[in-house]
């Protein structure tokens, strides 16, 4: 990367500071250039949510070769999270940190976290990601939904409207490989997970790691609805 590049990198994530900054490096006419767009994150002083207008937008005036982001506070290493999105996003990043104003290049490499103990990321390690990654060890692909932050208090209701198109039907009996659908100090369902037998349950809960734990009590009480893959009934 250019050092005029980073120089403007570092200007851009020095006027947010500190909240997070992101954009994209791209090339025009052969000269490679900076993109600042906009962190539209409910959270920015800890996440990023790049603008999806301003990607398309930067698509637009040329080729994309690298999206950035900054750290506030913290070291310039790809947390579980950036490791996540940068293997969707099949491109290299750019993270810069401030205020010590290192940084840290990395390209996608085939990460894949692990089920259990992950650290939650609302939209990309969530409740909804570790259902969608525990059906693909057994061969079944979940559609993937767009989500912001705390959709069920903004008249959304993702699992009711989506779950027959992501192949589940409602049951009433309760099966290893079931998905439960729980409603958690909200007016619709806003959690998911899978139940492993043995009454055993693997889910991942706001802020706190993935994990495996004891179905019943409290669980069971908010449960709402015990879905069935099609291809499992």
């Amino acid at each position: 990367m250019q050092e005029s590049t980073v120089d403007a990198i570092r200007a851009h994530a020095e006027s947010v500071f500190p909240n997070e900054c992101c954009g994209l490096v791209y090339i025009r006419r052969g000269k490679e250039r900076y993109q600042p767009c906009r962190n539209i994150a409910a959270n920015t002083e800890a996440h990023f949510i790049m603008s999806p207008e301003d990607y398309a937008a930067t698509e637009e005036k040329g080729e994309i070769t690298c999206l950035v982001h900054s750290h506030c506070f913290e070291p310039p290493f790809p947390s579980e999270a950036d490791k996540v999105n940068c293997e969707k996003t099949g491109l290299p990043w750019f993270i810069y940190s401030l205020p010590t104003h290192q940084s840290h290049y990395f390209e996608p490499s085939g990460y894949k976290p692990d089920l259990i103990g992950r650290v939650f990321s609302h939209g990309v390690l969530d409740c909804y990601t570790l259902v969608r990654d525990y059906y693909k060890t057994i061969g079944i692909e979940l559609p993937d939904f767009d989500r912001t932050d705390e959709w069920w208090l903004k008249g959304q209701n993702l699992y009711l409207d989506n779950f027959e198109k992501a192949g589940f039907v409602v049951v009433d009996d309760l099966k290893e490989h079931d998905g439960l659908l729980m409603q958690i100090a909200a007016p619709v369902p806003n959690h998911a997970a899978v139940y492993l037998g043995d009454n055993r349950i693997m889910q991942h809960l706001t802020n706190r790691l993935s994990s495996v734990d004891m179905y019943g009590g409290w669980f069971e009480k908010v449960t709402v609805k015990i879905l069935r893959h099609k291809s499992l009934c």
